[in-house]
């Protein structure tokens, strides 16, 4: 397996768990209305499966690797403003 193949495959096990954890926080605010839930469940959704999709999509469409980096740090950035509202949102 090639270093690439294995950075590749680590940032799908990273999106899958956190896709798991985000549909968690979601059922969470299925079950008792809380917006809160529904914001942190959007945030780990972007910092984990969204950068990914970010990062796949930028390298497959041939992207260099300063505007793979800018578009994985817009998905990050955006991750944490979620996770960041849902944290002081009343």
């Amino acid at each position: 397996m090639t270093p690439d193949g294995i950075a590749w495959a680590s940032r799908a096990v990273t999106a899958v768990v956190g896709l798991f954890v985000a549909a968690l926080a979601y059922r969470g605010f299925r079950r008792n209305d809380a917006p809160k839930m529904r914001l942190l469940a959007v945030g780990i959704a972007l910092l984990t499966a969204g950068v990914f999709l970010a990062v796949t999509v930028a390298e497959q469409v041939g992207a260099g690797d300063g505007v793979v980096l800018l578009t994985r740090g817009v998905v990050t950035v955006a991750g944490l403003c979620a996770v960041l509202y849902a944290l002081v949102y009343d």
